[in-house]
């Protein structure tokens, strides 16, 4: 019998940053389509329309490769050999290994590895978490991939990151530079829907990127191309113009910062250590002139200048054209640091500037390199000298949260152990962590009592995909007498999944309901409603976690009486209902599939502190922005300097690696996947294949053609596939898109494309955080001599 088709409302719930609208068409218990959102939007929200990923999660998640039922692994561990096990064997087995290694080992031995592969409310790390706190606790990380740096940072200069203003308020703009930022691919809360009509109105954009990126071809915007971890020397030079051309808002550097001027400077520091005196380069006798920084980050003077006089002075493209600055203003500009300039600065010559506000967007790519925290400072600098911080139009940078509403929660149990490390030092914590001190990047001691001996990697592929140097990590991992017990959780035999010795198959968004809320901004709450029944064996992991608790006596206190994932929902949707009395009831949310909030007021980050300092500090010690970081200073680490400016990257430009390793190796978010989500969906290859990306100037010295077969390699590893030149990248820079599943040959050659096999394992030096963008390669075509 053919029943008429339903047509079930559901929200995304991958880490994209998206949350979409979507509609599955089902008949007979199967998916035919699914549709999206087609509303127009409004002035200040967006429709929440899906890309190609999200139309396809049915063809992702429901194929034949699904995991069946629980697995033990039978070969060497990473050897992707297992045997199938009944459910009741798997709970027996992970519970006797959990009791075993926190009794022999303590309970800080325990670790919940990093995954975001479900970005809801009901997310397994957090239940896993749960769990072992109430078990006497575990080793917890802080940070993450996506902004490890931005979020360590930015709080040394605000203290807070909540520095973004209202999307829709981008159309009160003079002008937007996107540095390392592309919305178009990542979805990144509905952005592009009002950089759309920032641009329609005629506002210029500029996207510094080693990549002409999707975004700009869609916004038609100005590609500034600048060699990878060069950014902050290129926002050192604008700082120079900005500075010498008086261009600076006094009114907000001397009333709001510390740290821009010596009179500005705090009472324990050296006046001459100020952000002006090492931008016109009185110490070190290199004033940080545009000439300067053409030479470091591949951009030319002439276009530095433009770029920092639109940015500071709020002046149109049409009054700063692309050839304005000529040679000879260059060479005015880069001979201005002189003694009648300082002069000019000292007695504050720049008045309290009424302008058109700018707005300075700063992407995650540009923090994910060696030296990512500095290119934070860097932008954050640039804001607060120009004043486009707390006004309308403007952007204080750093990571840009603008939380408007209250958000759902699971219940929070306090977790016994203290420390914690690092989200990107875990490798370091199975290999060596009871050596961890806090020059490690411990966190709440100043070591770690054990290492890492039992991890929980459920719902993610960061075991192994995600996280740098694979070869480096897959030895760590093999080696059972380090972590003694693996248990993962996924849908698929991911590349991680294969390093299990306990394989739960799950289930995906289709199959269960769930609540899932906007990303760092937006107006609205979704629901993911339950499409399909569950495939084969599949469990939520709060199914078999529970059976777990009850093997420890646990039960009632993990649960606290609610019996199923839906008990919970409503449970936490009830609580937030109190904070957000507005919302409709579970059941509406549940029908509809999501839920805008009305009338919510425009946010502009810092507009108190701006208005009345004395009324509403900066949640900083000193309650003002602090450029100049005296908690810096006193960690006198020469890469982590007490004022923003540029620190050449370990494996950047100019490296005397380069002389070995002579290409700068990025990665990029295609719109084919979200993160290593939808790799195992081939089709998808067809909008962005899996290729590097080549500069042809690049491609001739070494006898490559378009299309040809080449090995990417360093002391690392090695990768071959396929080359695509193409003029939209910087020469002496190739790119890999991130999150294709690393797929080794026999000789450990991966032939999938995975970056991570020439990433580095080597954290940033304050956040410890992820320098995945910052590595020197070389490339020769397959029918050469192989690498040594």
């Amino acid at each position: 019998m053919t029943l008429p088709i339903q047509i079930i409302p559901t929200c995304g719930r991958n880490n994209c940053g998206s949350r979409c609208l979507l509609y599955a068409h089902v008949q007979n218990g199967k998916i035919l389509k699914m549709t999206t959102d087609t509303s127009s939007g409004t002035d200040t929200e967006p429709p929440l329309t899906a890309c190609v990923r999200g139309l396809n999660y049915h063809k992702t998640y429901l194929g034949n490769d699904r995991l069946r039922t629980p697995l033990k692994r039978i070969g060497e561990r990473g050897e992707g050999k297992f045997v199938p096990i009944t459910w009741e064997e798997a709970i027996d087995w992970l519970t006797r290994e959990w009791i075993r290694i926190r009794d022999t080992w303590g309970p800080s031995s325990r670790y919940v590895n990093y995954s975001w592969g479900i970005s809801a409310l009901m997310r397994p790390n957090g239940l896993a978490k749960r769990l072992l706190a109430l078990d006497g606790g575990f080793l917890d990380y802080y940070g993450s991939y996506s902004t490890g740096c931005t979020s360590y940072t930015t709080p040394y200069l605000y203290g807070t990151n909540n520095t973004g203003n209202s999307m829709y308020d981008l159309e009160n703009s003079s002008a937007i530079l996107l540095w390392g930022h592309n919305p178009q691919e990542t979805g990144f809360d509905h952005m592009m829907y009002f950089l759309k009509k920032a641009r329609k109105k005629g506002i210029p954009i500029f996207c510094i990127d080693p990549r002409r990126s999707d975004t700009v071809r869609v916004l038609d915007a100005e590609w500034i191309p600048i060699r990878p971890a060069s950014d902050a020397a290129l926002m050192d030079a604008m700082a120079y113009v900005i500075i010498t051309e008086k261009r600076y808002d006094e009114d907000f550097i001397h009333r709001c910062c510390i740290g821009f001027t010596a009179d500005t400077m705090p009472q324990n520091a050296n006046p001459q250590d100020n952000y002006f005196s090492y931008i016109l380069g009185e110490q070190d006798h290199i004033p940080k002139t545009p000439v300067w920084a053409e030479a470091i980050t591949g951009v030319s003077a002439d276009t530095i200048i433009r770029l920092a006089r639109i940015y500071a002075s709020g002046e149109s493209t049409a009054n700063v054209s692309r050839s304005s600055a000529t040679t000879s203003t260059v060479k005015s500009i880069d001979s201005s640091a002189t003694a009648s300039a300082v002069k000019s600065v000292d007695s504050r010559a720049a008045k309290s500037i009424s302008k058109p506000a700018a707005a300075l967007i700063p992407g995650y790519g540009m923090q994910r390199h060696a030296n990512g925290e500095q290119a934070v400072r860097g932008a954050i600098a640039l804001a607060c000298l120009t004043g486009n911080v707390g006004r309308s139009g403007g952007w204080a940078a750093g990571p840009g949260y603008c939380p408007t509403h209250a958000q759902p929660s699971m219940l929070h149990v306090e977790n016994p152990v203290k420390s914690s490390i690092s989200f990107f030092t875990w490798t370091d914590a199975v290999d060596h962590g009871s050596e961890m001190t806090f020059k490690d990047g411990v966190k709440g001691a100043d070591k770690l009592d054990s290492s890492i001996k039992m991890i929980l990697n459920l719902g993610g592929n960061s075991l192994i995909n995600q996280h740098s140097d694979i070869n480096r990590t897959a030895a760590i991992l093999k080696d059972t007498s380090k972590c003694e017990f693996i248990v993962c959780s996924d849908l698929f035999m991911t590349s991680s999944a294969r390093f299990a010795d306990l394989l739960l198959p799950s289930i995906s968004l289709l199959e269960m309901d769930n609540i899932t809320t906007p990303w760092e901004t937006g107006n609205f709450i979704g629901f993911n409603n339950k499409i399909v029944e569950p495939l084969h064996e599949g469990r939520f992991e709060y199914d078999w976690l529970k059976e777990v608790a009850r093997n420890l006596n646990l039960y009632e206190a993990f649960t606290e009486g609610h019996e199923t994932t839906e008990d919970w929902l409503r449970h936490l949707y009830a609580r937030l209902q109190t904070e957000e009395p507005e919302l409709p009831s579970y059941e509406n949310l549940k029908k509809f599939g999501v839920y805008r909030y009305k009338n919510t007021p425009k946010t502009i980050a810092f507009a108190k502190q701006r208005q009345d300092i004395e009324k509403y500090p900066f949640p900083t010690p000193s309650g003002k922005v602090e450029i100049y970081s005296s908690r810096l200073a006193a960690e006198q680490n020469p890469a982590i300097p007490p004022i923003p400016g540029y620190v050449p990257a370990s494996e950047g430009f100019g490296s005397p690696l380069q002389k070995t390793w002579p290409l700068q190796l990025i990665g990029w978010h295609t719109k084919r996947r979200c993160h290593s989500i939808h790799d195992n969906n081939r089709e998808m290859d067809r909008l962005d294949p899996q290729t590097l990306r080549m500069h042809p100037r690049d491609a001739v010295s070494r006898g490559i053609k378009n299309g040809d077969t080449v090995l990417i390699f360093n002391s690392r590893g090695q990768i071959q596939m396929p080359v695509q030149l193409t003029e939209d990248i910087i020469p002496g820079c190739v790119a890999i898109s991130q999150g294709a599943w690393y797929t080794p040959d026999k000789n450990g050659t991966d032939l999938r494309g995975s970056i991570n096999v020439l990433t580095s394992l080597t954290p940033t030096p304050l956040a410890k955080s992820n320098p995945q963008h910052t590595n020197l390669v070389e490339v020769q075509p397959l029918s050469s001599a192989m690498p040594t």
